[in-house]
């Protein structure tokens, strides 16, 4: 390590190495999933914060010192970070991270995986064999021929990408590397309109009110499960609810569960709630799908 450091000016190095087998198993995630994001939001919290992320830092300061009487990240629980810090802005940072896989994508389509690793940033240099990463930790770590995952986060912006390591039995790795909004995203991202609508909200509470508006695109319960930032089966007791209530259809298509609104369920995202009010009211949350 200590050569390694001495050849590089004393910086840390992650050296990732690929082999044949990694490479052609390496793929693209839109999200490393709600724990990974809360951690890395968490720890930018803590940091000085640039104009990107400085509005987004007061809306946490505000909603930690109304759930808890405190400003720091430290005091607070993960639940209750993750509802101040991650939560309200769910829904658009997958999309804005859907939209970077994307780019990604085609960028894999014209120069392949090799491309993809090449382009993670100047502080992320791939030499055809091994990616190495600044900023340490100082290390090497092999694949194993299981490939990589790679998936862009919002909060991560300090260092070009981070490795998560998964058991044997969890698969491949997870690489998250830096995708920070610019002055136009963030000012979508960090919009204060995390509530929905009262009258949608009133109705059928605010998490499925999500789901609910989520599913105005056809989505399986894993998929319904990810925009939430909620467990599977947590997932499928809020479509069973909505089922029942008339709101959202459900079908199977071969092995797949798909999830999406019915015309009831339109007019009240439309806003026609007087004409739909009567058919809903409190009830019983459903056992799993």
């Amino acid at each position: 390590m200590t050569e390694h450091r001495a050849q590089h000016g004393g910086i840390a190095l992650q050296r990732i190495h690929f082999t044949t087998a990694d490479l052609a198993r390496t793929r693209l995630q839109t999200t490393a999933g709600p724990e990974i994001e809360s951690r890395l939001a968490r720890e930018l919290f803590t940091r000085g914060v640039g104009a990107i992320y400085a509005r987004w830092q007061r809306q946490v300061y505000t909603r930690l010192r109304a759930k808890s009487g405190t400003q720091t990240a430290s005091a607070s629980t993960p639940g209750d970070f993750w509802r101040a810090a991650v939560a309200p802005y769910w829904n658009r940072v997958l999309a804005h991270c859907e939209a970077e896989c994307d780019a990604r994508g085609r960028m894999v389509m014209a120069g392949g995986v090799e491309q993809l690793l090449a382009g993670l940033g100047r502080r992320a240099l791939w030499n055809g064999q091994v990616l190495e990463l600044h900023d340490g930790p100082d290390s090497d770590v092999r694949l194993d021929g299981k490939g990589l995952v790679l998936s862009p986060s919002v909060f991560l912006a300090h260092r070009p990408a981070r490795l998560f390591r998964a058991d044997e039995q969890r698969g491949p790795a997870v690489l998250v590397f830096s995708a920070p909004p610019n002055a136009e995203q963030s000012a979508l991202l960090w919009d204060d309109t995390s509530l929905p609508s009262q009258a949608l909200a009133a109705l059928v509470g605010q998490t499925r009110a999500a789901a609910l508006r989520e599913l105005r695109a056809a989505r399986t319960t894993s998929q319904l499960a990810d925009r939430l930032g909620v467990s599977a089966p947590c997932a499928s007791q809020h479509a069973s609810v909505l089922r029942e209530s008339g709101l959202i259809t459900t079908r199977r298509v071969r092995n797949t569960v798909l999830h999406s609104v019915t015309p009831l369920g339109m007019a009240l995202l439309d806003g026609r709630t007087a004409a739909v009010g009567p058919v809903l009211g409190p009830r019983p949350m459903a056992s799993s799908a």
